[in-house]
This record gives structure tokens, sequence and C-alpha cells, in this order.
């Protein structure tokens, strides 16, 4: 168990760089493969050892890293948006819809898919995504994400205003 969490914590920290520790950034737009690493690790952990000292850590840091990781196609498809690439923003927000449910990400993916499907003309799909969304919030099933609501420490709204960490 102890290895496969020790596995799981390098993979975890492998995407940060020296500079992440001090300065304030947003983790989900770096390169997915070690988060997807640690998530696979810790997985591995609460598999195989669900009794052990480390299973608690470990699922909760899996549920950090998949709303890590279902923010992270947010932002790939946000920049396809930006480059006009509709189609490609519309597949990348589907995507978190369908393999990321229940997360906080899953407000902004339907947002694309509406901002995408309108811009592409495909009036059904956008009413869907519409209707998706409205669905979802009357129920209550939107996680609201986190990082909402605690007010931002004043360097990170600097690196933020200045968009210091955007593609």
């Amino acid at each position: 168990a102890y290895a496969y969490y020790l596995r799981g914590l390098y993979n975890f920290n492998r995407s940060r760089g020296f500079l992440d520790r001090f300065l304030p950034n947003d983790t989900s737009q770096r390169n997915r493969g070690a988060n997807l690493d640690s998530y696979k690790d810790f997985g591995e952990v609460i598999q195989q050892f669900p009794n052990s000292e480390y299973a608690e850590d470990a699922a909760r840091r899996m549920l950090y890293l998949r709303n890590n990781l279902a923010r992270h196609e947010v932002h790939v498809a946000r920049y396809y948006m930006q480059r006009g690439a509709f189609l490609a923003a519309a597949n990348r927000a589907e995507y978190v819809v369908q393999n990321y449910q229940r997360t906080p990400a899953l407000r902004d993916a339907l947002e694309v898919m509406i901002d995408a499907y309108g811009r592409l003309g495909l009036e059904q799909l956008e009413g869907d995504a519409r209707r998706v969304l409205a669905a979802n919030e009357d129920s209550g099933a939107l996680i609201p994400d986190p990082h909402d609501l605690v007010e931002k420490p004043l360097g990170l709204r600097i690196w933020e205003f200045f968009e210091l960490d955007t593609n």
C-alpha cells in the first residue's frame, strides 16, 4: 500500500515546479499526464488496500485530481473557443459531461457547449445543452466550485487580473 501511495504522491507533485510553491496558479492548466498517473496510483491504493491507513487520503486526493482533470478539459475547450475551433470546443466540453459528471466543471462545460453549438448554428444541440443545464440547475445537481466559495488572496487576484496563467 505504501509503495502505491508514495508513487501517487510523487506523481501528484510532479507537475508542480519550484515557483508553483510560491506563486498562485491554476494547476488544472498544466499538463494532465502527471495528474492521470497520480489518479491511477491512488486508485490502486483504494482498490487493493481499502483498509490501509493511506486509503482515506488517497480517496481525497483522487477527488481533487478528478475535479482538476475536469477543469483542465474545460480550459482546453475555452482555448478552442478563443481560436474559433467551435466543434473541437464542443467535443471537449461533451467529454467533460460524459466522463466527469458530479464535478464543479460540469456547469462550465455545458456553458461552453451552448456557446459552441450556437456559433456553429446547431440550434437543436444548443437547445439540448441548455435543457440539460437548466435541469441540473433546477435539481441542484451542479456542484459549486470550491475556488468560487472563498475569497481569493490579493496575490491571486493580481495574478488573474494580469492573466499570467492563461493560454
